[in-house]
């Protein structure tokens, strides 16, 4: 074993790599030592530092391989793992390698294959609904139209115009996919000709025009959850469009939307609104009645209350969908000033604005400390 090199020597990186920088050198040195690449007099050589590095990466890239190593070189790792395997076997390593290589060049693979055609999973479908806010926080069960696709019942489905047959792509051979070669890698593709269904109809069907099915709606029952929010989805699994050459169709994607409430505003499981207070109720303190989604509620106001105030009405707010409890109503205050006032109001208020400059401003919480900003911003 003395005669091996040092394991991260081979692999160019240090003895403190990441498994990244492993697998990043692994990559490109099986890319460059790969037998594929080399043929004639220096195949031998490069079949040899392939097999050294592919060994070194195996080792290096499990950890408690990795570990036994660091500790005790090769002594701590069975030194025959990954040798003496020759042929195809010898060089599996390669294609797990670059596996996600080809994935990112290449888009991995494109569908499946049934009776020798290409087959493809149908397109998703989208569907926007509206509810209200009551219904997305009691949830509902209703109905909605899709388009849908029956086989054509002039052609059978088949594409082809009655009395004429689809016949096998001369491009693919009917195979639905073509062979193409870059470099030393064979990609396999979609055959552009009949786009991976392995046939070619001379004659399209005149209802159909050749895609063997007809466009129809259908009814689906929607179950909405309670507590859905807008912007959040619903996956109906198998309603959206058939795949080509007998794929299995896509998935039909219901988004909710919430029309806008007429009282209250929504953040996440908590209920926002603007409760409008008269200004003597402010000022002596009383009992406000406020709406809830579930009925009624009342919120004593202390004598004094002032515009904007806040009351939070615990578990008066909506239960989510992925919730334990019921989030909060919070009741904003909103101070109203008279209009319209009898000329027997009027001079009410004018002895009441009387009464309280005599007294100072004590009756203005506010009014002192924006009095002082403002002279000190005069001073400035």
């Amino acid at each position: 074993m003395s005669s091996k090199r040092d394991y991260y020597e081979v692999l160019g990186v240090p003895r403190n790599a990441s498994d990244d920088d492993i697998k990043k050198a692994y990559r490109k040195l099986a890319m460059k030592h790969h037998p594929d690449r080399n043929q004639g007099e220096s195949s031998k050589a490069a079949e040899e530092k392939f097999k050294e590095c592919k060994e070194a990466f195996e080792m290096l890239s499990d950890p408690q391989k990795r570990a036994a190593y660091d500790q005790y070189g090769h002594a701590g790792v069975d030194p025959n793992l990954g040798m003496g395997r020759g042929g195809a076997e010898g060089f599996g390593g390669f294609a797990e390698a670059f596996g996600d290589i080809f994935g990112d060049i290449f888009g991995g693979a494109a569908g499946q294959r049934r009776g020798g055609q290409q087959i493809y999973r149908g397109a998703d479908l989208s569907y926007a609904m509206e509810i209200t806010l009551e219904e997305a926080a009691a949830g509902k069960e209703t109905q909605i139209r899709i388009p849908a696709y029956d086989p054509c019942d002039t052609c059978k489905g088949s594409g082809a115009k009655p009395g004429t047959s689809p016949i096998s792509c001369t491009t693919c051979h009917g195979s639905g996919t073509v062979q193409m070669r870059q470099g030393f890698f064979s990609i396999q593709q979609t055959c552009p000709q009949c786009h991976g269904s392995g046939k070619i109809i001379p004659e399209p069907c005149p209802t159909c025009h050749g895609q063997g099915r007809i466009k129809k709606n259908k009814t689906l029952e929607v179950k909405i959850p309670a507590g859905i929010d807008a912007g959040m989805r619903i996956r109906s699994s198998g309603n959206g469009e058939p795949g080509p050459n007998g794929g299995p169709n896509g998935d039909l994607y219901i988004e909710i939307r919430v029309k806008q409430h007429d009282i209250f505003e929504r953040d996440g499981d908590d209920l926002h609104c603007t409760v409008p207070v008269g200004i003597t109720t402010a000022a002596l303190g009383g009992t406000v009645e406020v709406p809830t989604l579930g009925g009624r509620a009342e919120v004593e106001l202390p004598e004094g209350t002032q515009h904007g105030k806040t009351f939070r009405l615990r578990g008066k707010g909506i239960k989510g969908v992925r919730s334990t409890y019921p989030g909060d109503l919070y009741c904003h205050i909103s101070v109203e000033t008279p209009i319209k006032l009898t000329e027997h109001q009027r001079k009410l208020m004018k002895e009441l604005d009387e009464s309280f400059r005599k007294s100072g401003d004590r009756h203005s919480p506010s009014a002192k400390s924006w009095s002082d900003r403002v002279k000190d911003l005069f001073k400035a």
